[in-house]
């Protein structure tokens, strides 16, 4: 049974639509609309902040800041904890949300809420370890101590296909090191993060620890933020040449950092691979979030012995997929965000059939209403093709091939992003060896997912700086501060 449109109407009018500001629901003059990717509707008007209410946000988690810091670290881990359990209880909601704004189907959406929730529940436990050392210094006669203290205010910009996920990776190790966040979702998706800070007031989070801004200006918002001396931390997620803007604005102030950004991720299929564990993979490192994703695979390098067989196996999977509402029964395939990211993968498609590339199965945008794109296979796509440099971000997958190892890890290495890779073989010195000459800051050894709320998440290269998750993610919110003790 598919989802009523009663269902729909609870679950978006129980969303507050306003800025989230030291704890008060704040509406505006002018809103931002929401809408449906998959059938071009309005769904939904959420209040458009200006300037001053971002530097009013900013003023909240200032005011905070203090409080928050002395809080015990159990009470704030047990505040994420509260906040897990609550997301995990009306997660079907969540999800529901989470499907009519970006368009995912429901069972993606359901996932992403189980791995959002999990960044709450992981840095719940994390909030408790943190810890310094104590030691003699060499030459004796002074102690060396070092301890662990919250930046401070943190200023969190997350994107649109990851709603929750890359709202509670961010919150989740700023409040358990102790910050105050005030935090932006992109325009075509707030409502997620909307409903994620209900949550986290109904779990007890005192007033103004989060402030919420959602704005048709982002960068008119942001540049006073940034360039505030009382702002010590910048978290993006989103396009390398935003992040390499905000990284530039950010130098004047010396904030600390971390930017996800862009990806260009290789699946290497190696002559020894498992057929049919590689073509699973693919499946899941290329559809997931609609390919939607950085982490999505971007360019698949087949050794030439098996690429005939990877490519006709790829193909009849991907052309068997569903496309629809992702509300809907049994789909597959929702849409893409918008007519603009329609526009660049059928320009990115068009341009390696110009360059020589053979189309398997798609290649052409389905009429509206809503933004979809059917699952594409290309092969023999050269590496003179935009696709093979620029990140596709929709359901195509392009096979090149290789003929000997190191041929195969030089293309999956030729390129300015390094985010994550794939690599297939059943030899362990082989993936070993694999592992360690990509360069990329993840890497999948037989398996097309690497994302894990206990694994540091991040890149190197041009797909950005710091890691999100795992032990590791707390540290990008904390400072080291040494005490010299003279005995």
């Amino acid at each position: 049974m598919g989802v009523t449109s009663e269902q729909v109407t609870r679950v978006l009018n129980a969303v507050p639509k306003g800025l989230l500001i030291g704890g008060t629901w704040i509406s505006t003059e002018k809103t931002v609309p929401v809408e449906d990717p998959s059938t071009g509707e309005v769904i939904a008007e959420v209040a458009d902040a200006s300037t001053a209410q971002g530097i009013a946000a900013l003023d909240a988690a200032v005011t905070a800041a203090a409080d928050w810091a002395a809080t015990d670290p159990r009470e704030r881990g047990e505040i994420l904890r509260r906040a897990f359990e609550l997301l995990i209880e009306r997660a079907e909601d969540i999800a529901l949300l989470m499907t009519l704004e970006m368009g995912k189907p429901l069972a993606e959406a359901r996932g992403e809420v189980s791995y959002g929730a999990e960044f709450f529940r992981w840095f719940s436990e994390e909030a408790v370890r943190i810890a310094g050392r104590y030691s003699v210094a060499p030459t004796g006669g002074t102690r060396l101590l070092t301890m662990k203290q919250p930046v401070g205010p943190v200023y969190a910009i997350t994107p649109w296909n990851f709603p929750l996920a890359m709202g509670t990776r961010k919150i989740g190790p700023s409040l358990a090191a102790g910050c105050t966040v005030v935090i932006k979702p992109a325009a075509q998706t707030p409502l997620t993060t909307l409903a994620l800070a209900a949550v986290l007031i109904e779990a007890g989070l005192p007033d103004g620890v989060v402030n919420v801004m959602t704005t048709s200006r982002s960068g008119d918002v942001s540049a006073p933020i940034i360039s505030d001396p009382r702002l010590r931390k910048l978290t993006f997620t989103g396009s390398t040449g935003v992040g390499q803007r905000l990284i530039e604005q950010s130098a004047k102030q010396v904030l600390k950092m971390s930017m996800e950004l862009g990806g260009n991720a290789p699946f290497v299929v190696f002559a020894d691979a498992d057929l049919d564990k590689a073509v699973d993979g693919a499946m899941l490192a290329k559809m997931r979030n609609i390919g939607e994703a950085c982490t999505a695979a971007n360019r698949f390098i087949v050794h030439e012995s098996l690429a005939a067989e990877f490519s006709q196996r790829l193909a009849e999977r991907m052309g068997a997929m569903i496309i629809g509402r992702g509300i809907e029964d049994g789909v597959q395939v929702g849409p893409l965000v918008d007519n603009a990211a329609v526009e660049k993968v059928t320009e990115l498609v068009t341009d390696a059939i110009g360059h020589g590339a053979q189309l398997l199965i798609g290649g052409q945008a389905l009429d509206g209403p809503g933004h979809f794109y059917p699952p594409t296979v290309l092969t023999g796509v050269p590496t003179s093709a935009k696709m093979f440099r620029e990140e596709i971000f929709g359901p195509v997958a392009p096979i090149s091939t290789f003929s000997f190892d190191d041929e195969g890890i030089a293309m999956a290495n030729d390129t300015e992003y390094g985010l994550v890779a794939y690599a297939f073989t059943q030899d362990l010195t082989r993936a070993l060896t694999v592992a360690e000459r990509l360069e990329t800051g993840m890497v999948g050894i037989n398996q097309g997912i690497v994302s894990n709320p206990a694994a540091p998440f991040g890149g190197v290269k041009a797909s950005g700086l710091g890691r999100e998750g795992g032990s590791e993610g707390i540290e990008e919110y904390l400072e080291t501060k040494y005490v010299g003790i003279k005995l």
